[in-house]
């Protein structure tokens, strides 16, 4: 992509670097989010690690700061009834206009409740997206990745593959892949793009009209309910019914045997 503004040479970014930009005092650290949106997620096959995906709602929350030096994009993911972990659910994109630079954070692992629904790669294509409006020449600056993910073979390829789909490069510096990191780059290399049949926004009305199907359908289920309940206690009067005439008959049968013994054993 060609752009007319002058774009920095690359450097490669080492982890001293990384840390002293994730050490530097930033402003803006009371701000939370201010913007609202609700995500559907779509219901999945169970996972055997992250076991099952039913469908579920969740909020979509961000907020934004801007100086003539900084720019902030801070974005959450809220569950209905359900508290997590500071760290989870939550990735700032820290824009430096003096370097040219951007930074994914807090951290070196994006911690996502739920797992495996598509959110993590919703979270990062909402950040390129908006940080490729203005400034999609700047530097992605690379970090180390955190170690605890590739101590499971298949974490540690999920998380690669999450990566490289959304545009990062990922290396390791030893066979074992456990010392890995996320290669500086442009932010035009970041895709702003996400799985939609698994992570989809509801708008307002279309929340409306949803509520207002499901009411419709309990409605429905309700009349159908009531009829089955009727028709249960009709059967209930009915059987009440045939045993009593049943148990008459019996009662007659009986009376009628022990007269035709009494009659034969007395003539």
């Amino acid at each position: 992509m060609t752009t007319t503004e002058a774009t920095p040479e690359p450097t490669a970014e080492t982890p001293a670097e990384t840390e002293a930009v994730e050490a530097a005092a930033l402003p803006w650290a009371d701000v939370h989010a201010e913007h609202f949106k609700m995500l559907r997620l779509a219901p999945l096959a169970t996972d055997r690690a992250t076991g099952a995906r039913p469908l579920r709602f969740v909020q979509f929350g961000y907020a934004e700061r801007h100086s003539s030096h900084q720019s902030l994009l801070r974005m959450v993911i809220q569950l209905p009834s359900q508290r997590v972990r500071r760290e989870q659910n939550h990735l700032d994109i820290w824009v430096d206009h003096d370097k040219h630079r951007v930074h994914f954070g807090p951290g070196n692992s994006l911690e996502i409740e739920p797992a495996n629904r598509g959110l993590g790669r919703f979270l990062v294509a909402q950040g390129a997206a908006w940080a490729k409006k203005k400034w999609s020449h700047y530097r992605v600056d690379g970090v180390d990745l955190a170690n605890k993910d590739a101590l499971n073979e298949a974490t540690r390829l999920r998380r690669d593959h999450f990566l490289r789909i959304q545009g990062f490069d990922v290396a390791y510096a030893d066979v074992q892949h456990l010392k890995g990191n996320v290669q500086p780059g442009k932010v035009s290399d970041v895709l702003d793009s996400w799985n939609t049949e698994k992570v989809q926004f509801v708008e307002i009305l279309e929340a409306a009209q949803m509520l207002q199907q499901a009411e419709h359908n309990l409605a429905e289920q309700e009349v159908k309910l009531r009829k089955e309940e009727e028709k249960v206690t009709k059967f209930k009067r009915e059987d009440s019914g045939l045993r009593f005439t049943i148990t008459c008959l019996v009662a007659f049968t009986v009376f009628q045997a022990g007269l035709l013994i009494w009659i034969a054993t007395h003539r």
